[in-house]
């Protein structure tokens, strides 16, 4: 393998790993924190996806300004949902699930009546940057660095503020949170809401690489709560290396076969491009086998066999 080759794949699983980063973080703190199953995430990120199109398309405004836009607006439907169903159904795990199948149910018809079912596409004007004789695209990057900037903010958010100290306050104990004065059931909302804005923030920032779809959320509930149950009880540093674990087994597994790499005297002159449409199946099916050999050898998840071990 020539060393322009291997940058490549490098490049590639990071970005496998950017993607289950931004789809798992929302779920984080849904799931992973606040244990409620909510099956409308998806349709978070699709909302998210749909902001940003509504606001290049039809407001005609930056792409940019839409995608700040976008975690303002789905975190706006997070709290509506949370004020108007889930805080009535907290310990009620079933009850929640049904409701927000519902949710998703719903939102998916709204979405298909205001926008059709069609698939649309969102232009943005990065281009490509070489690698030896290949050319790979510049808003990859973009994403990874938005990536790691959303999972370094949560984490200062959750880990050194006064609201990320009172709302793991109220998600570990309700009761002498409540007693200690916090206003519990706005914090419930205030997490939840952030939860539904970061999933809208990675429908924002995935949206120009896929088709936006009003069933596109569909398509990757089942990965990011892969991720994160496999993540285990440390939220956000489980979910980060269950990412880099899982990302890397699908980038192995899909990317080479994604490639096209030609041999010098079959390629074109410099640069050969990327065929990145084919077999991605086969990486995720790879992602499931490997998430659910790991949860048997680990059934608390990576960072719960870190926490045993210390």
């Amino acid at each position: 393998m020539s060393l322009d080759t291997a940058a490549i794949v490098v490049l590639e699983i990071l970005n496998s790993i950017t993607i289950l980063v931004l789809l798992a973080l929302g779920l984080a703190l849904i799931f992973g924190m606040m244990r409620i199953v909510n099956l409308a995430q998806g349709e978070f990120f699709t909302a998210g996806a749909f902001t940003v199109l509504t606001a290049v398309r039809f407001a005609h405004l930056p792409l940019w300004v839409g995608m700040l836009l976008a975690p303002l607006v789905v975190a706006g439907i997070g709290i509506a949902i949370e004020r108007l169903i889930i805080r009535r159904l907290y310990g009620r795990p079933l009850d929640v699930m049904l409701a927000t199948w519902g949710v998703s149910l719903l939102l998916i018809g709204l979405i298909t009546v205001i926008f059709g079912a069609v698939t649309q596409g969102i232009p943005f004007a990065l281009g490509n940057f070489q690698v030896g004789r290949y050319s790979y695209p510049e808003y990859r990057i973009v994403m990874t660095t938005v990536a790691a900037g959303l999972m370094l903010g949560v984490y200062v958010l959750f880990r050194y503020t006064a609201f990320g100290r009172r709302a793991r306050a109220t998600i570990a104990n309700p009761e002498m949170a409540s007693a200690a004065g916090i206003n519990t059931p706005r914090m419930f909302m205030l997490t939840f809401g952030l939860g539904a804005g970061l999933a809208g923030a990675a429908g924002a920032i995935m949206a120009p690489i896929v088709g936006v779809v009003p069933t596109m959320g569909v398509l990757y509930i089942a990965r990011a709560f892969i991720t994160v149950v496999v993540g285990g009880p440390v939220v956000l540093v489980g979910t980060l290396s269950s990412a880099s674990a899982l990302g890397f087994i699908e980038a192995l597994i899909s990317r080479f076969s994604l490639f096209q790499i030609e041999t010098a005297g079959h390629c074109a002159p410099p640069p050969c491009a990327i065929n990145i449409g084919g077999s991605a199946f086969f990486g995720q099916i790879a992602l499931l086998i490997f998430a659910i050999l790991l949860l048997r050898l680990l059934p608390q998840g990576i960072s719960g066999f870190w926490r045993q071990r210390r």
